[in-house]
């Protein structure tokens, strides 16, 4: 069961940020990047403090229940500001049955949903709500996989059906529901070629993503994908550096396709950002500085509004023109981990600091829950553009390797994401076990 709770707001450190010189030894495309001037620090100290001692109000519920369902009224909330006013798109990062329960958030303003397979093992093992397909699927002789997919691949397609409407008012351009390839397929190239062109197909539903995750072997894997037309969603990124090589897989893959109307092949970049601050805060308080100590709480936000530097200079000049011209779609920067882990940072940390045009934000409810309750809506993913390269260089100072944590968190991501796996169809084994449908 995934409910958003009333929730109280944790007490938060307010230190200023003082700006540094730009580093030298970001990825390529951003070192001739210009930054904007005249950063207010006023503006990025009001960014961090976010009205957080607020407690939240029970304004949004979600109840993904056994029976039953939501059921409460909606409306309109500074998620339709979000968009509205900003261009950001705010979708849900949560998907069980019954997938109607979505209905409420739909029309407070939520206009997409991603889910991984952690999403899936906490929603089939938690909830009965699955035990009469899973019962019928293995009486016919589904094996346990088999079995699990397919409960899957009704969920998303429920779900693709509910955000329809949006998919087809945007012209394609937003209303997509995500799911992932095996986290098995992780170090599989050709193996994550295939198993998207399968979901794909079995899918076959015009707003969903094929979820791909950024590992090196996979990367080829993206420009193999979208080549065949199909819409990807590559997630768990966490560098500048691989970052721009998924954008230049969507690249090669758009000029690689043959296609004449590139309109309908269609991406986001999934781009992790609280995880990088649990990492990179366990590494500063291990250095002890002061310096070091300050730059808490820092980190993941500065390197994705670089992250969106990175996104303005690549889908821009001849090459991308060329594409435009054949009706392609930028590549959308989604900020994924917008959950805050640290209960001494503002509640909406990874949300109200990452606001811009052209962008995506999934929230868990948490997240969702405490920026309906009190977000702030206004663009400020570049008010802080030399800030952010300041952090981030003297992050580099200190001795943070980038490249190191970007490794590291990918490793652990899919590390965490093929335990879900496992243990999900562990749970389905049991499961029919008990229901004396088949055996070991």
């Amino acid at each position: 069961m995934a409910t958003i709770l009333k929730l109280t707001n944790p007490a938060v450190s307010s230190s200023s940020l003082k700006p540094r010189s730009s580093s030298s030894s970001l990825p390529k495309s951003l070192i001739s990047l210009q930054t904007k001037t005249g950063f207010n620090s006023k503006v990025a100290s009001s960014q961090l403090t976010l009205r957080n001692n607020h407690p939240l109000k029970a304004s949004l519920v979600v109840k993904c229940s056994q029976s039953g369902g939501n059921g409460s009224s909606a409306k309109r909330t500074t998620l339709h500001d979000l968009y509205e006013q900003e261009g950001q798109s705010p979708w849900y990062d949560n998907l069980c049955r019954p997938v109607t329960d979505l209905l409420p958030l739909i029309a407070s303003g939520v206009r997409g949903v991603t889910s991984n397979p952690a999403i899936f093992q906490k929603a089939i093992s938690s909830s009965n709500a699955y035990n009469d397909q899973f019962r019928e699927l293995v009486q016919s002789g589904k094996d346990i996989e088999a079995a699990y997919w397919e409960l899957v691949i009704k969920d998303i397609q429920d779900a693709c059906k509910l955000f329809e409407s949006i998919y087809d008012e945007t012209d394609g351009g937003d209303g997509y529901v995500s799911v992932e390839v095996s986290p098995r397929l992780a170090d599989d190239t050709q193996g994550t070629v295939e198993a998207a062109k399968w979901l794909h197909k079995v899918v076959n539903r015009p707003n969903v993503y094929i979820k791909i995750p950024a590992t090196a072997p996979c990367v080829p894997s993206i420009k193999e994908v979208i080549s065949q037309g199909i819409s990807v969603n590559v997630t768990l990124i966490f560098s500048l550096a691989r970052y721009e090589e998924v954008i230049d897989a969507y690249l090669d893959g758009l000029e690689a396709s043959g296609l004449s109307d590139l309109s309908r092949v269609t991406s986001v970049a999934s781009f992790f950002v609280s995880r990088v601050d649990t990492l990179i805060d366990k590494m500063l308080e291990k250095i002890g500085t002061p310096e070091a100590l300050d730059l808490r709480g820092k980190a993941a936000v500065a390197q994705a509004a670089l992250a969106y530097q990175l996104y303005q200079k690549k889908f821009s000049g001849p090459r991308w023109d060329a594409l435009v011209k054949k009706g392609a779609k930028k590549q959308r920067l989604l900020w994924a981990s917008t959950s805050v882990k640290n209960p001494a940072y503002p509640d909406t940390l990874y949300v109200a600091p990452l606001i811009g045009p052209d962008t995506v934000s999934t929230m868990p409810d948490q997240a969702l829950q405490a920026f309906v309750d009190h977000g702030a809506v206004s663009r400020t993913i570049d008010l802080n553009v030399s800030e952010a390269e300041g952090i981030y260089s003297a992050l580099e100072k200190l001795g943070i390797d980038w490249n190191y944590v970007g490794t590291q968190l990918e490793l652990e991501g899919v590390d965490s994401f093929k335990k879900s796996f496992d243990s999900l169809l562990d749970t389905l084994q049991e499961k029919a076990n008990s229901l004396k449908l088949v055996s070991l």
